[in-house]
């Protein structure tokens, strides 16, 4: 499986990626080996997932989330939240 997901920060900022393994992605992020954005605003905690069958659709949706404004990250995030 692939993931595109955020991780909602410390300062409540939120932050796009993908990956193959979430467990693993979202210990790196804690780790401070994740991330260059994420490293100085932990912790970080998921706020947000969608799985994909390739890692392509995953890297594309990223690019995505990436795109959105706060507010419309934000909507995902509660929507998500409320499953």
């Amino acid at each position: 499986m692939n993931y595109a997901y955020l991780v909602r920060c410390s300062d409540n900022s939120l932050y796009a990626g993908w990956t193959n393994d979430i467990e693993k992605r979202l210990q790196s992020h804690n780790a401070g080996t994740g991330a260059k954005y994420t490293r100085t605003r932990l912790p970080v905690t998921l706020a947000y997932l969608e799985t994909f069958d390739t890692k392509s659709e995953a890297m594309k949706r990223e690019a995505a989330l990436k795109k959105l404004t706060h507010q419309q990250k934000e909507q995902l995030a509660l929507e998500w939240n409320r499953l």
